[in-house]
């Protein structure tokens, strides 16, 4: 078996150059280019180092990820490692063991969390304010607890995230909210953003600004809402049957499922999906992606036949508020489609037909999008400034800088002006954006509308 001693980034990569050399011409034009990305994203090829089983799944992708001496050099690597270190092996595997019991611990906890309140008298029914502004709060400090302990988080960093979760427990529970107001409900909503994008740094172990860390993040955070998105649908199929069985004895469960089944279960399956998304990280054929380019094509047929018929009957997007949410929520799933899609793509591949259908769903995205920040500035002119529509106005904003962006990145590769990889590095550079803006409305948006 061919040698590989414990290395760092540098010495892996000039081991891989060593050992393909002498499989292939020296002169071959893509070892640089296969040189860069084994640099940028550290989670393939010598992610090894602290995941030797991902070299062994790099070892099986297909032809075009990686070619045939890269994938034999990732499966002598894994198994070198996998010699060398031993006593680590069997420590993981003793960690591996343990982590289904520390998910159904952290699982039960979150389910407990959401009764507790209730010791207080503070029960769902009549404080549903309450609720809806701590609702990540009962969950997200336990799923970060489960990154801190799956990842490893140094001390002061972990500190650092208990005092943002401190701070965001405080905002929620400290203004003089107005029940049922606008900024409690805008509160409710945009909180989840920005822990969200917090517990990311937790996730990525300290990894946050590089070696591929936010696009780790994005690529389980797929994942993850895949695996909820199915728990949801089950445990909706559990509720019916409950409700119906006892019925069928005289029995109504309806308390049950209202009180106990629904609110716990939401929390303690959200770690149960966290968990999934983490195990199928570095699984060939991720699910999430995977249904990024299912969707793709039929949102952007969707997109053009939209335009097409408004164009045709001359109609203009409804100023109503529930039709100006709902197409903040179409683009928010624009803009995930396009980064997903971008998560699970080759940056070395050549443009294909599924990057020109990326382009037509961006741009047909980005023309619904000023059609619909000119319905919220004719109902801000119309009807005045309120939470909402401020909050509404600044989002179709920040989609439209992001679906822009998207689109001139996308079609400078398109045209071979730019690589692949500018596109890759826009969408991960924005996330940020989408956190700050989510943590202003927090913050700023209650005392600048009188809490109302």
């Amino acid at each position: 078996m061919t040698a590989f001693p414990d290395p760092s980034l540098e010495q892996v990569i000039a081991q891989w150059r060593a050992f393909v050399c002498g499989r292939r011409a020296p002169h071959d034009p893509t070892r640089a280019g296969r040189q860069q990305r084994v640099r940028r994203d550290q989670a393939g090829l010598v992610a090894a180092r602290q995941y030797p089983d991902q070299a062994s799944v790099i070892a099986r992708k297909p032809a075009g990820a990686f070619d045939a001496p890269t994938r034999e050099f990732a499966c002598l690597y894994a198994r070198r490692l996998c010699g060398q270190g031993n006593a680590t092996r069997r420590e993981r595997d003793r960690s591996g063991h343990r982590e289904p019991w520390v998910v159904v611990g952290l699982a039960v906890a979150a389910a407990l969390a959401v009764k507790t309140p209730e010791l207080f008298g503070i029960r769902l029914e009549g404080h549903e304010g309450f609720y809806l502004r701590n609702a990540s709060l009962f969950v997200f400090p336990l799923l970060v607890g489960y990154f801190v302990w799956k990842h490893g988080l140094a001390a002061s960093k972990t500190t650092g995230m208990a005092l943002v979760f401190a701070a965001a427990a405080f905002l929620a529970n400290a203004f003089p909210f107005r029940r049922g107001g606008d900024t409690e409900v805008l509160t409710g909503l945009h909180l989840p953003i920005a822990l969200w994008l917090a517990a990311g740094y937790a996730y990525a172990g300290g990894r946050w600004f590089g070696n591929g860390g936010r696009m780790e993040f994005v690529r389980f955070s797929g994942e993850l809402a895949i695996s909820y998105a199915l728990m949801a649908l089950g445990g909706g199929v559990f509720s019916a049957f409950t409700v119906m069985m006892f019925g069928s004895i005289g029995l109504k469960a309806e308390w049950l499922v209202r009180d106990w089944v629904v609110p716990c279960g939401a929390a303690g399956a959200f770690i149960v999906a966290a968990w999934l998304g983490e195990t199928r990280r570095s699984v060939v054929g991720s699910l999430a992606p995977l249904m990024a380019r299912l969707f793709t094509p039929l949102f952007a047929a969707l997109l053009l036949a939209f335009l097409a018929t408004m164009a045709w009957t001359g109609q203009g997007i409804r100023i109503e508020r529930e039709i100006l949410i709902a197409y903040d929520l179409l683009l928010a799933l624009v803009v995930g489609l396009v980064l997903y899609a971008v998560s699970a793509r080759d940056p070395e591949a050549p443009a294909g037909i599924f990057d020109g259908l990326q382009v037509l769903l961006v741009l047909s995205a980005l023309v619904i999008d000023v059609l619909a920040l000119a319905a919220i500035a004719a109902r801000i002119s119309g009807f005045g400034f309120t939470p909402n529509r401020v909050a509404a106005l600044g989002e179709n904003l920040i989609l439209l800088a992001n679906l822009a962006g998207s689109a001139w990145w996308y079609v400078r590769f398109l045209l071979g002006k730019s690589p692949y990889a500018a596109l890759e590095r826009w969408q991960i550079a924005y996330l940020p954006v989408y956190a700050g803006w989510a943590a202003f409305v927090v913050i700023a948006f209650p005392p600048l509308f009188d809490f109302r």
